[in-house]
C-alpha cells in the first residue's frame, strides 16, 4: 500500500527515542521528512544519522517543548528549513507520577507542561502551515485517561485533555480539511518503559504478570506497530477519518481479561 508520504516534512515531536523514534524512522522508509523535536541534541542527531545512512531523509530541531518561545523557534526553523509542515505528531511526554497525595502545585503544573501544553502550542503555532498543506495532526496518548493508575494524577489529566483535544480540534479544524487523530497505547514496550521496570521489585516477574493480561497474543505491543497505525492516520489513505482515537493495544483496555483463559 502507498501511503503517499513521499517527502511530507511531518513533525515528531520526542522523535528521538521509544514510540518517537519508530514513528520518525518509518517515516523516513516510506519516504516522508521527518522532523525529530527534542530536548538532547545528541540523541536526536542518533537517530537523524541512522535515518541519513539507510538513504532516507530527515531534520532535527533542538526544542525544550515546555518552554513556549521554543515551541515557536522550533515551527519557525522547521518552515525556514522546508518553506512547508504536512503533519504533525505530538508524540513528547513522560509517566512522572505526581500524585494526589504526593504532588503539589509545582509538580502538577510542570506535569502538564510535560504533557500536554506543548500539544497545543505546536499545533497552535503550525496551524498556519498546516491550514495550507491540509495536512494533519496525530496525538499520542496513554490509556492512563481511561483506565487510572494511581500516584499519577498529573498525567492522567494531561492524557484526558490530549483525548478532548483531539476531538475538539477535529471540529474546530474541519473547514481546514485538517484531520486530527490520536493513537492510545497501552503497554508498549520502549527504553522507558524497561527503566520503569527495573524501579519495581522482581522487575521480570513484574513484565510477565503484566503480559499476561494483554488479551492479544499476552505480550507488549512495539513501537513498530504504533507507529504502522500512526502512519496510516497520517496519510491520505485514512482521508475521511477524524476525530478518532485509535486504541494500539491487543485489546488491553476494551477486551474482557478472562479471555485470557481462552488462549
Amino acid at each position: 500500500m502507498d501511503l503517499q508520504l513521499q517527502n511530507k516534512v511531518i513533525i515528531v515531536t520526542g522523535g528521538a527515542k521509544g514510540i518517537g523514534e519508530a514513528i520518525a524512522k518509518n517515516l523516513a522508509i516510506e519516504g516522508a521528512i521527518p522532523v525529530i523535536i527534542g530536548r538532547n541534541e545528541a540523541d536526536n542527531n542518533k537517530v537523524l544519522n541512522e535515518i541519513i545512512n539507510h538513504g532516507g531523509q530527515a531534520f532535527q530541531v533542538v526544542a525544550e517543548l515546555k518552554d513556549p518561545q521554543q515551541c515557536l523557534n522550533a515551527v519557525n526553523k522547521v518552515l525556514a528549513q522546508f518553506g512547508r509542515i504536512d503533519g504533525l505528531v505530538n508524540n513528547a511526554g513522560v509517566n512522572d507520577c505526581v500524585g494526589l497525595e504526593s504532588g503539589d502545585y509545582e509538580k502538577f503544573i510542570d506535569s502538564l507542561h510535560k504533557n500536554v501544553i506543548h500539544y497545543y502550542l505546536m499545533a497552535h503555532y503550525a496551524l498556519p502551515a498546516l491550514k495550507a498543506t491540509k495536512g494533519a495532526i496525530l496525538n499520542i496518548g496513554s490509556k492512563v485517561a481511561d483506565t487510572g493508575q494511581g500516584g499519577t494524577s498529573a498525567y492522567a489529566a494531561a492524557n484526558g485533555a490530549r483525548n478532548a483535544l483531539t476531538r475538539e480540534w477535529a471540529v474546530e479544524l474541519l473547514p481546514y480539511g485538517i484531520r486530527v487523530n490520536a493513537v492510545i497505547v497501552a503497554e508498549c514496550f520502549t527504553p522507558l518503559y524497561q527503566s520503569w521496570i527495573n524501579t519495581l521489585e522482581n522487575p521480570e516477574e513484574k513484565l510477565k504478570s503484566i503480559q499476561s493480561i494483554i488479551p492479544l497474543g499476552n505480550r507488549m505491543t512495539t513501537a513498530d506497530e504504533i507507529a504502522n497505525t500512526a502512519l496510516f492516520l497520517l496519510s491520505a489513505n485514512s482521508s475521511h477519518t477524524t476525530g478518532q482515537l485509535t486504541y494500539v493495544d491487543g485489546g488491553y483496555v476494551h477486551l474482557d481479561r478472562s479471555l485470557i483463559n481462552l488462549q
